[in-house]
């Protein structure tokens, strides 16, 4: 037997299943549970907990109103045989009647099930929605079809009613909780085939409008109360309950609630004590409430039992706020310390900074120990430091420490005392330390500080602009600190005015100064403190755009191999100038990038090292995009056509490793792209590159992965191509742009750019573009309806392809020919060039091709009246887009699966799947979620949802018309045709 319930007891205890057939194990082996009729007995009894049920009521349960004449005899029967197969002394017999005590919940599925929905409703009354939504999924999967199937017998039929009423109460709670927790999307789908499936159940149809409502589909969300309200007066003959109705009308309202997160606690009074030699804090302290909190726990602990001397490390990059944060922390942990808190700042960023036997003396004589008693080695001094804080409770914050080795002779002994240092550096050889990363601020902690220095009233009427500036501070309390106390002084410049000045990315650092503060200086100390190698590695790093770089791209950038380079950038990371993102990943903070790149200008020699870092970093990428490229589509020509790279990229063996790197290597990548299209003085040869990066990257576009960032690149890298004067570069970014704007079904665009692209590339020579160009007209014919064009340009993609001896792409052009053949009515030959296609690609092993090849052919399949094939070959289409991460052509070929179950008669089928292609969204922009929900709209028609179905229709119509679209005829028949109705 499958399956066994999500709990189980002791090992070798017996289990049982009641939602779905009844059935029984001891410990893993599954157990026969006899006849129909025994069954029933068994669940009469499972279903008792543990209660006696006399034999007349378990005759009545089985047999009902008609029982055997022998019916007594036939009870004990049964109840003989389930005694052998059971654990010893489950069964019991007793006032004439049987039990069976479990004594374990987990030993039957529904009392877990119980269980985990009562553990959800206490985690949902506990504000826990996602913990709450979780327990009550795992209760519905236990249901395995119909609960007690196949099990005869009036009480069975009962509890079968009982039971499946009870799951359907869990599945609306749980796609409450689905709403509440933001994925109204995600269960419009599941809500329209369960209103389908209980077209009276007004819950389930109130949770659809309001996922609809939150969708953005505010028009099908009415119609689908106007549909419930005529299908309960056809039905029932009375109108939608109060709950659906006032839904209809908050929705008409445009209710905000529809649609739909507490200042800390102030802190204690400081009290004067003994020593107080804390810095002053700042009155306009802002944000870091979580910091403030854990900080503020460490400290608060120390001295309790059991516990030893607490040590708190705050490290971060220079101008996060260290020092504000620890002194705010410590002013306000004065309470716990009654006996004095010591203060010194280390100097650890200067080239001479404080040495820890000068600070021991300074702090013995705050504690009261004469200049005589104090001894001359650091020693002598640390012990009787630690002596003179035995039995008191002391705070010392030991501010800008250079390192470990400066700390620890500072360290009090006792668990009494606490200290709290700050540091650039990570203090990891601080043993038993906690250690805290301190970050920049929150773009809300960092308006809120903006506004404290500046004043509201000129914030609030330049919002954007403050956002602006805040931003362009990188959310660096420092630096939001300078910028604003530059504006607080000049009443006649504006915050718009600031913004301009902080806009300009090179003068960026010079404008953020003001009095004796500078973000650049700040940098420089930490920068003066590194070694030449680590210097080297700061500036040539810091000339990669993106948000992060992963370590072989570094090693690629430093021309180093990876340990080298990972030794380099952790030892910056230590010094609080990169940031570790992730395992293996590194990050700067935008001003500091600005400030590597200032180093880069004036310290890089000779010059072109920073054009040959970038140029390594160009070529890693696309050596390794092409390796995953031809991983993934063996045997296609493109990566033939491909610039060659002087530096080396990586090599996968597996699919899925390699995809796992495009994606993850994908906005750095597109980066790199946009970084090379905007150097007016990049290296020859640096644009073709990058359109081939894209080339290779394709599945980013196609994916949906990054496609607004490819988009931008594309763009970008045709513009500077053209103003370049490289036709052959020009040519394949526009090859690269065409498919840009057939995924966002911008086809007049398209046409445009492949039309150019083919030009360019018969003046150039390059086959690869001129491939596409021919290949990607026709598709775009095709969706446009103009056949013969198609059928001429795909002609010549086949003949292009095949001179090219490009088997990869000469079956992608056949099977796009198919589908030109079956428009025309030709659909024997349409079949047959879709089936040429997939042969190919099979033999290839190719199985993303395939996906697009099976596509094909299901949408011929379709159009010649067999969609039962059609939907065998869609099904496998969507299997291979799904493997190979490809959501947009999942959600396409959701599209077309719903299409065919149209085709097929099963319009709550295609309902469903066409919701599914509007949730994972569609290749093809506006005009294809324009087609789905036309196909939507037919199906909701036919399931009897008509105001539901015109509203569809009506949003369809407004993009066809937008578009100037060939569909417009056909949704605007669909609604004629219902009006005439």
């Amino acid at each position: 037997m499958e399956g066994t319930p999500e709990a189980e007891p002791a090992v070798g205890g017996s289990r049982f299943a009641v939602l779905g057939p009844i059935r029984a194990w001891r410990g893993t082996e599954p157990l026969a549970s006899g006849s129909p009729q025994q069954r029933a007995l068994l669940a009469a009894l499972l279903l008792r907990d543990g209660r006696t049920a006399t034999a007349p009521e378990l005759i009545d349960a089985i047999w009902g109103e008609d029982p055997p004449a022998q019916a007594l005899a036939t009870i004990r029967t049964y109840a003989s045989r389930l005694r052998k197969i059971l654990d010893p002394g489950l069964l019991v017999s007793e006032s004439g009647g049987y039990a069976i005590r479990l004594g374990d919940l987990a030993a039957l599925d529904l009392g877990v099930a119980r269980g985990l929905a009562g553990d959800a409703e206490a985690a949902r009354a506990g504000g826990d929605r996602s913990t709450a939504r979780t327990l009550l999924g795992r209760a519905l999967d236990l249901w395995e079809g119909e609960p007690l199937a196949g099990v005869p017998g009036p009480y069975a039929e009962t509890e079968r009613t009982r039971l499946s009423e009870w799951r359907l109460t869990l599945l609306e709670n749980r796609l409450d909780l689905d709403l509440e927790t933001g994925q109204h999307a995600e269960a419009v789908s599941e809500l329209t085939a369960l209103t389908a499936a209980h077209p009276l159940r007004e819950r389930l149809r109130e949770l659809l409008m309001l996922a609809l409502y939150r969708s953005g589909r505010q028009a099908e969300a009415l119609a689908v109360y106007a549909d419930t309200r005529r299908l309960l007066a056809d039905e029932l003959g009375v109108d939608p309950g109060p709950e659906l109705a006032a839904l209809q009308q908050r929705i008409l309202r445009g209710d905000a609630e529809l649609a739909r997160s507490a200042d800390p606690a102030p802190a204690a009074a400081p009290v004067q004590v003994r020593p107080a030699q804390l810095p002053a804090t700042v009155s306009d302290f802002t944000g870091r409430t979580a910091f403030v909190d854990e900080l503020s726990e460490v400290l608060s602990g120390a001295g309790s039992e059991g516990q030893v001397m607490a040590v708190s490390a705050v490290a971060g990059i220079g101008g996060v706020g260290k020092t504000t944060l620890a002194v705010h922390v410590a002013h306000a942990a004065r309470p716990h310390f009654p006996d004095g808190q010591l203060y010194v700042d280390l100097q650890g960023t200067d080239p001479r900074p404080a040495e820890p036997v000068a600070v021991l003396g300074s702090f013995l004589r705050a504690l009261g120990t004469p200049d005589t008693a104090i001894p001359d080695s650091a020693a002598e001094r640390a012990a009787l430091y630690r002596s003179t804080l035995d039995g008191r409770r002391v705070l010392v914050l030991l501010d800008n420490a250079r390192d470990a080795a400066q700390v620890r002779p500072l360290l009090p002994g006792t668990n009494g005392c606490a200290a709290l240092v700050t540091s650039r550096v990570r203090m990891a050889g601080l043993a038993g330390a906690h250690l805290v990363d301190l970050d920049v601020m929150s773009p809300e902690e960092a308006l809120q500080l903006f506004t404290r220095i500046v004043g509201a009233e000129r914030v609030g009427h330049e919002r954007q602009a403050a956002l602006d500036v805040v931003g362009a501070c990188g959310f660096l309390p420092l630096a939001i600190r300078i910028a604003a106390s530059r504006l607080a002084a000049r009443r006649t410049w504006t915050v718009s005015v600031l913004a301009a000045k902080l806009a300009d990315e090179r003068r960026r650092l010079d404008e953020l100064q003001t009095g004796d503060l500078a973000v650049k200086a700040t940098f420089e100390l930490g920068y003066g403190q590194l070694e030449p190698a680590q210097q080297r590695a700061f500036r040539l790093l810091g000339l990669a755009d993106g948000p992060d770089i992963s370590l072989p791209a570094a090693a690629a950038v430093l021309d180093l191999p990876e340990y080298d380079a990972e030794d380099l950038l952790e030892t910056l990371v230590d010094c609080s100038l990169v940031e570790s993102a992730a395992p293996g990943r590194y990050r700067f903070h935008d001003l500091v990038r600005l400030y590597a790149r200032a180093c880069a200008e004036r310290d890089e020699q000779p010059p072109a090292e920073r054009d040959a870092a970038l140029s390594r970093l160009l070529d890693f990428y696309l050596a390794t995009a092409s390796a995953v490229y031809a991983l993934e589509r063996p045997g296609d020509r493109l990566v033939a056509h491909l610039a060659p790279t002087r530096y080396p990229g990586l090599e996968f063996t597996d699919r899925h490793a390699a995809l796992d790197w495009l994606y993850a290597e994908g906005n750095p990548l597109l980066a790199c792209v946009r970084q090379a299209a905007a150097r007016t003085d990049a290296e020859v040869g640096a644009l073709r590159r990058a359109a081939d990066l894209l080339l290779a990257a394709k599945d980013l576009l196609e994916s949906g992965a990054n496609s607004t960032q490819y988009a931008s690149g594309a763009v970008s890298l045709c513009e500077a191509a053209r103003a370049s004067g490289d036709p052959y570069a020009e040519g394949r970014a526009r090859t690269v742009l065409t498919n840009v704007h057939l995924v966002a079904g911008r086809f007049t665009e398209a046409d445009d750019e492949a039309r150019r692209a083919g030009l360019l590339a018969r003046g150039t020579g390059d086959a690869l573009s001129s491939c596409w160009a021919a290949n990607d007209r026709g598709i775009i014919a095709l969706y446009e309806g103009r056949h013969a064009d198609g059928e001429r340009h795909l002609l010549e993609a086949i003949d292009r392809f095949r001179a090219d001896g490009n088997k990869v792409g000469e079956a992608s052009a056949l099977c796009n020919l198919s589908r030109i053949h079956a428009a025309l009515g030709r659909l024997s030959s349409a079949i047959e060039l879709a089936g040429e296609g997939i042969a190919i690609y099979d033999r290839m092993g190719l199985t993303l091709r395939l996906a697009n090849g099976r596509y094909a052919l299901g949408i011929v399949l379709v159009q010649a009246g067999r969609p039962v094939e059609a939907l065998d070959q869609l099904t496998a289409a969507l299997a291979l887009f799904h493997d190979n991460r490809q959501p947009l052509w999942e959600g396409i070929t959701h599209y077309r699966i719903a299409e065919a179950h149209l085709a097929a008669g099963r319009a709550t089928l295609a309902a469903s799947h066409a919701e599914q292609a509007i949730a994972l969204r569609v290749m093809g922009g506006e005009w294809r979620r324009a087609c789905v929900v036309m196909v939507l709209g037919r199906a909701l028609h036919r399931m009897g949802q008509r105001d539901r179905a015109r509203a569809c229709w009506m949003d369809a119509e407004i993009v066809f018309e937008q578009l100037g679209s060939a569909e417009l005829a056909e949704v605007r028949a669909l609604l004629a045709s219902e009006l005439a109705a």
